[in-house]
């Protein structure tokens, strides 16, 4: 299995799409791609909800996968998002994410129907088996309907070889502390609820995985290396200063509001896709204020 190191800020790209065919936009996507490699990010995770993969063909898909790690050229290590509703068609994205060069897969578990723990299980180590790579286990019911228990991630981590990695979304930070005393602190964990970013890493967090980058790429870096040094101080300073913000694009759901606010600041992405929607004016307006509190910093 590869040995590469993941921690610090890993940064979510959302996936452009061509303002007249709403075909994927690569070019789009690989200066997207150099800004956030260019900015201070320690890893790139295409194709996670922020970047719309539940809403993209399989050739589609493939497309992306591709184009964002050849992108990357080896500059940072790279999470694929291979998550997909049947284990079959998951292995298949794993392994052309690792055919293509991904340093990593994150599996999210989704299903139409509510899973059981041992067809979770057989689900990632089916995965597992596929690929040499390592896993990175996603934990978020809000978007998947799945809520896998501290216990269950970690026995993923201990009992699977390829599994090194957890992301733990549901914002709840006793779950980050449940799961570092079960590994005895061995698997490292990673926030993926942005609004928790201080308190996570506080709880011993490896890194954030957020797409905050895509519009305020300093910002989640500061707050990183302020934790990094202890210096407890200035990571309350910036985290509070950041928190309107992330509050913001949490709300307006992170596709739409990183693609209204690449817009703002000149970068176009597209829109969404359907069924998802445009942000309405008075949102963008919401965000244009948020994004103004934050320039200079």
């Amino acid at each position: 299995m590869k040995s590469t190191e993941f921690r610090g800020i890993i940064s979510y790209p959302v996936t452009p799409f061509d303002l007249h065919d709403g075909s994927v936009d690569v070019p789009t996507l690989n200066r997207l791609i150099d800004r956030l490699v260019d900015s201070g990010s320690h890893g790139i995770a295409p194709l996670g909800s922020t970047g719309e993969s539940a809403y993209l063909s399989d050739d589609e898909w493939d497309t992306v996968a591709e184009a964002s790690v050849r992108r990357v050229a080896k500059r940072l290590p790279v999470i694929v998002g291979i998550s997909d509703l049947t284990t079959r068609n998951a292995v298949r994205r794993a392994k052309f994410a690792e055919s293509v060069g991904a340093d990593a897969v994150m599996v999210l578990p989704v299903s139409y129907w509510k899973l059981n723990e041992a067809e979770i299980f057989r689900h990632y180590a089916t995965i597992a088996e596929a690929i040499s790579v390592p896993i990175m286990v996603y934990n978020n019911p809000a978007t998947s309907g799945i809520d896998m228990q501290p216990e269950l991630i970690v026995k993923l981590a201990r009992e699977i070889d390829n599994v090194t990695m957890i992301k733990e979304s549901t914002g709840d930070i006793q779950r980050m502390h449940r799961i570092a005393q079960l590994s005895d602190g061995r698997v490292p964990f990673f926030n993926g609820s942005n609004p928790l970013a201080l308190g996570a890493f506080a709880a011993g967090a490896a890194g954030w995985c957020t797409a905050a980058p895509n519009l305020v790429p300093q910002w989640p870096v500061k707050l990183y290396e302020a934790c990094e040094k202890g210096d407890m101080e200035l990571a309350r300073a910036v985290f509070y200063r950041l928190l309107p913000f992330l509050q913001c694009i949490m709300k307006g759901g992170l596709p739409t509001t990183v693609k209204a606010g690449l817009a703002l600041r000149g970068f176009s992405v597209g829109a969404p896709r359907r069924p998802l929607q445009p942000l309405a004016e008075p949102a963008v307006r919401e965000l244009a204020a948020v994004l103004g509190g934050l320039e200079g910093g």
